[in-house]
C-alpha cells in the first residue's frame, strides 16, 4: 500500500493513498533519479576523460482521483484544499513516503483534468509533479553521536551527596548508512580553545580559532549551500582556521576525532545527520 503525505511551510497537508477523499494511482519518481556525467575532452583525444557523475533534480509526478460519496460539495472542499496546500508560492512542501521524506517544489498547480471518466459529480481526477532540488531521500528521523562528554558518575551517601563524573571518548566511529556522503552539524558546548573535529577516514579537520567559554554553544553545519558557523548564534565564520574542509561523512566507517589546546575537556561535543538514499 503506498501512502504520500505532503506538508506545506504552514503545516497544512494531504495525505494520498487508499482512503477517501485522496486515492492514489500512480506514482512516479521516487527510484530513479538522472545522472549528469561530467567529461573532459583534450585536442586529438580520441574519446574523453571521465571525471564524475553529479545527480540531476529528481521529478516526481502522480497521479489519482479524489472521491466522496453523496457530496458534491465536499468533493469541491477536497479540490479546493489540495489547490491550498499545494500553492507554489508557499515554497518547498516536504514529501513523506514509506519512512523517508524528501523537499520538493509544485512545478504546476493541481491539475483537474475534465472529460468522462475524469470528472463527475463525486469524483475528479487530479495529476501532481513537483521538482526536488535536493535529489537524496532522508530518514525522517537525525542520527546523533556524542565525541566528548562528561558522563555517568559515582554518588557516595555522604551528608552531601558527591558524584565524580567520567570523561567520555576523544574518538568514536560513526558508521554512515546513506549511499552517498552526508553533511553533519558539529555542537559544541565549552569550555574549550581552538576546538577542532577531524574525520580520520577522509583526513579533513573543521577548527576554529576561538576560545570557548563554559555555556558557549558552538554550531557547525556542513550542507552545501547552507554552511554556517556559529557560537551563541552569533556569525564567526571568519575565525574558521583556513586549513579547515566543511567535511561529510563518507558512506560506511568513519573515525571521528575531537581535539583542543585547552586541557579542559568540553561539556559535549555532538555530531548529528541524516542518513540519504538515492531511490526508495
Amino acid at each position: 500500500m503506498e501512502i504520500v503525505t505532503i506538508t506545506n511551510k504552514h503545516g497544512e497537508s494531504i495525505t494520498l493513498g487508499n482512503a477517501a477523499p485522496y486515492y492514489l494511482e500512480i506514482l512516479d519518481g521516487v527510484g530513479g533519479v538522472p545522472i549528469n556525467i561530467e567529461s573532459q575532452k583534450s585536442p586529438y583525444q580520441d574519446g574523453s576523460t571521465y571525471i564524475d557523475s553529479v545527480f540531476g533534480d529528481r521529478s516526481i509526478s502522480i497521479e489519482g482521483m479524489i472521491i466522496t460519496r453523496n457530496s458534491s460539495s465536499f468533493a469541491k472542499e477536497a479540490r479546493r484544499k489540495m489547490q491550498r496546500v499545494l500553492n507554489p508560492k508557499l515554497g518547498e512542501v516536504v514529501i513523506k513516503y514509506e519512512d523517508k521524506e524528501i523537499k520538493g517544489v509544485v512545478e504546476n498547480t493541481p491539475v483537474f483534468p475534465s472529460g468522462r471518466g475524469n470528472k463527475g459529480a463525486y469524483y475528479q481526477k487530479y495529476l501532481i509533479t513537483l521538482l526536488c532540488h535536493q535529489p537524496f531521500w532522508l530518514d525522517s528521523f537525525t542520527e546523533s553521536k556524542e565525541i566528548v562528554a562528561w558522563i555517568g558518575g559515582m554518588t557516595f551517601p555522604l551528608i552531601l551527596p558527591t558524584t565524580f563524573a567520567l570523561k567520555g571518548p576523544k574518538t568514536v566511529n560513526i558508521v554512515n548508512q546513506s549511499d552517498v556522503g552526508v553533511p553533519v552539524r558539529i555542537e559544541f558546548k565549552g569550555p574549550a580553545t581552538n576546538p577542532r573535529v577531524t574525520n580520520k577516514t577522509t583526513d579533513q579537520y573543521i577548527q576554529v580559532n576561538r576560545g570557548l567559554a563554559l555555556g558557549d554553544l558552538l554550531v557547525i553545519t556542513t550542507d552545501f549551500g547552507a554552511k554556517r558557523v556559529e557560537i551563541n548564534s552569533e556569525n564567526v565564520f571568519n575565525w574558521i582556521d583556513l586549513g579547515s574542509h566543511f567535511w561529510q561523512l563518507q558512506p560506511g566507517d568513519n573515525i571521528v576525532e575531537y581535539s583542543s589546546d585547552d586541557p579542559v575537556e568540553p561539556v559535549a561535543v555532538t555530531i548529528s545527520y541524516r542518513n540519504r538514499y538515492v531511490g526508495v
